[in-house]
């Protein structure tokens, strides 16, 4: 791909894989496809999960609550999760079979103790950045193609976000995989492409190359 462009890989963790402690059904069948495209890209970018322990999204910190339930903050509606991706655990790490050792940069998020972070570039409440747009824009990118986990949550929302900051933003569909929470894939999807977002296909890639 050209130098323009990046491959954001989202949150390929233990924590979103089989075993995990927010497991998404099957999201490990999707690493093969990650690491074929990580051939066509010079510029990747991998993001990771990075929650403390009392963070604000898990359900066990708010008593009488149970995951999935929501509620209301200060920066609008938040699910409540399982426990997962706790800085520093097994459950935190990148996958071992995510085989991307080119990739420059690892963007944590979800750091902040009071604030969530689905998206790579910004934290849920729209104020708080983590530098990834400044970071691009050095670099001379203003394309990116994204992947990973979960489609629904953290590349929606990545996605979303790039669109906004202005990147040529593509989701490549069959190297992600959902959650779908209460309908939540399909709306993430018509949220995406109604804002700008193109999705495509593994073989759009490598016919490309």
């Amino acid at each position: 791909m050209q130098q323009n462009a990046a491959l954001i890989v989202v949150d390929v963790q233990k924590g979103f894989t089989p075993g995990g402690n927010l497991a998404v059904k099957d999201a490990d069948q999707i690493i093969p496809n990650i690491n074929q495209l990580g051939q066509y890209f010079d510029n990747v970018v991998l993001t990771q999960d990075w929650h403390p322990a009392n963070h604000i999204s898990f359900a066990e910190n708010h008593a009488g609550k149970a995951p999935y339930d929501t509620i209301q903050l200060d920066y609008g509606s938040q699910v409540l999760w399982p426990s997962h991706c706790v800085q520093g655990t097994e459950d935190a790490k990148l996958h071992p079979d995510l085989n991307l050792p080119h990739a420059q940069l690892v963007i944590r998020k979800g750091c902040h103790q009071q604030i969530d972070s689905y998206s790579a570039f910004m934290e849920a409440d729209q104020k708080t950045t983590t530098g990834l747009a400044g970071y691009l824009r050095e670099r001379g990118i203003d394309t990116v193609f994204i992947v990973g986990i979960a489609t629904d949550f953290c590349v929606a929302w990545t996605a979303l976000d790039a669109c906004k900051l202005g990147f040529k933003t593509f989701v490549i569909s069959d190297a992600t995989k959902g959650i779908d929470l209460n309908g939540s894939l399909q709306h993430a999807w018509q949220d995406m492409l109604a804002k700008g977002v193109k999705r495509i296909y593994m073989k759009d890639i490598v016919e490309l190359a």
